[in-house]
């Protein structure tokens, strides 16, 4: 598994993304609204180092939640997986949590994606990367 993006919470998606931009960081894309997170995404690069910006938009959205317990702030990284049920099953076997099913993420092309939780160090997110065309 590789490293695609470091997840961040904002409150305010446009304002901390005009503060990266002030750190070099360039915008990949528009803003996407993830009706089924209940958030604003966005991604920026610099460096060949990408983040993303989640930014609730409704109470009850997991990131509101979040946010009130992180701030802004990091959150989790997320590792693009070539074979995705068995890095799945890998993590499960090595102690992760599966926090639900994967979804389709519409602010990565719709790939599938999955959060896991583990005690020692908190959340990661598995995307499911697309084979070369």
């Amino acid at each position: 598994m590789k490293i695609h993006h470091i997840g961040y919470l904002v409150k305010k998606i446009e304002r901390a993304a005009l503060a990266f931009e002030g750190l070099g960081y360039l915008r990949i894309g528009e803003t996407v609204r993830d009706e089924g997170r209940g958030a604003d995404i966005l991604f920026l690069e610099k460096d060949g180092y990408r983040i993303e910006l989640i930014s609730p938009y409704t109470p009850g959205s997991v990131a509101a939640g979040l946010l009130k317990t992180y701030k802004n702030a990091p959150y989790h990284i997320c590792y693009a997986s070539r074979d995705f049920c068995a890095d799945m099953d890998r993590l499960e076997q090595s102690g992760y949590v599966r926090m639900g099913e994967p979804q389709a993420a519409p602010a990565i092309g719709g790939r599938r994606v999955v959060f896991f939780m583990h005690a020692a160090m908190g959340m990661i997110e598995l995307l499911e990367e697309l084979p070369p065309t």
